[in-house]
């Protein structure tokens, strides 16, 4: 899924210290109306700054190399971002801010993770823990996450990184239409996704609320 709206501001952050003009640049990204911003560790006076065109002003070589350094950032945003959408990957802004900080993150898919899920539930079932019957249910509910992402998106699996509340409420859809699912069959695959869901954050693999992704579910 590919942004609809896209922005990228410098700025500078107001200092702790009143009087003091010398700032730290900041980047913000904003994508689809969700920003995140962060420093690019240069300072700059206050002063010698022009907001309206979001660039230090004058002649000197410390401007010139400071707008230089801005406008590589940008080049590198947009060459990232291309990369992302050439491969049917969605853009978010938090993946931007990623890219300009440096970080490597964890590319943890969901399918895998459900199959992981799913492994150690029947590993279970051998013990008495879980019925055939709950592990039957969840990997048809994996079936169902498989089929909807390759419908939806035309790809093998999905970054746990990349959900939001669209993939939530098109799953639905999803199941609702194409799958011709009852509203109480559907909420139980939207709640054994849930499940795995809790369990990507419970395992640091997503930093994510999961109530944002399921905020109008009623479970």
């Amino acid at each position: 899924m590919l942004e609809s709206s896209f922005g990228v501001n410098f700025f500078l952050k107001t200092p702790w210290k009143k009087g003091d003009h010398l700032r730290f640049v900041y980047l913000r990204i904003t994508v689809d109306g969700i920003s995140r911003e962060t420093s690019t560790k240069r300072k700059w006076s206050d002063e010698r700054w022009n907001q309206k065109i979001e660039r230090a002003v004058g002649t000197k070589e410390d401007a010139k190399s400071l707008n230089h350094f801005l406008d590589s950032l940008i080049v590198g945003l947009n060459n990232f971002k291309n990369k992302l959408s050439n491969n049917y990957e969605s853009i978010t802004a938090l993946k931007l801010i990623e890219y300009i900080q440096g970080k490597s993150f964890q590319k943890a898919k969901v399918l895998e993770e459900f199959q992981k899920h799913n492994d150690e539930m029947l590993a279970l079932v051998t013990t008495g823990d879980f019925a055939k019957g709950t592990h039957e249910r969840y990997v048809t509910a994996r079936s169902h996450v498989e089929e909807f992402i390759q419908f939806q998106y035309n790809r093998d699996d999905y970054e746990f990184r990349e959900l939001n509340y669209s993939f939530v409420t098109d799953y639905e859809f999803y199941l609702k239409t194409i799958r011709r699912c009852s509203n109480n069959t559907t909420l139980k695959y939207i709640a054994n996704f849930k499940k795995i869901v809790l369990r990507a954050i419970a395992k640091d693999i997503i930093p994510k609320d999961p109530f944002i992704l399921f905020k109008s579910k009623n479970e």
